[in-house]
């Protein structure tokens, strides 16, 4: 299940980057893919809808949030990790 959610949430940060999901480096920051803090947003939008779950509203600020967003693989992490907890 954990390649369908990284698939997902791969072809999620690509669709705001407007890039083909496989020029998204797993090690890429959300700055370096050129998605603004608007993308964020709508990128958290597109997740929550796509997992139905709910992503924390400090995700922004890592230190005080679980969900990450250091680079997209810290932000695959804690997709998988908010499913996992939906059960």
């Amino acid at each position: 299940m954990s390649d369908s959610v990284k698939d997902k949430v791969i072809a999620i940060i690509a669709e705001q980057a407007v890039l083909e999901p496989s020029e998204v480096a797993m090690d890429a920051t959300l700055e370096d893919l050129g998605i603004d803090s608007l993308g964020l947003v709508e990128a958290v939008f597109a997740i929550e809808e796509t997992f139905d779950v709910q992503v924390p509203f400090n995700a922004n600020d890592p230190a005080d949030s679980d969900f990450d967003i250091t680079n997209v693989s810290s932000m695959v992490t804690a997709v998988e990790g908010l499913v996992a907890a939906k059960g």
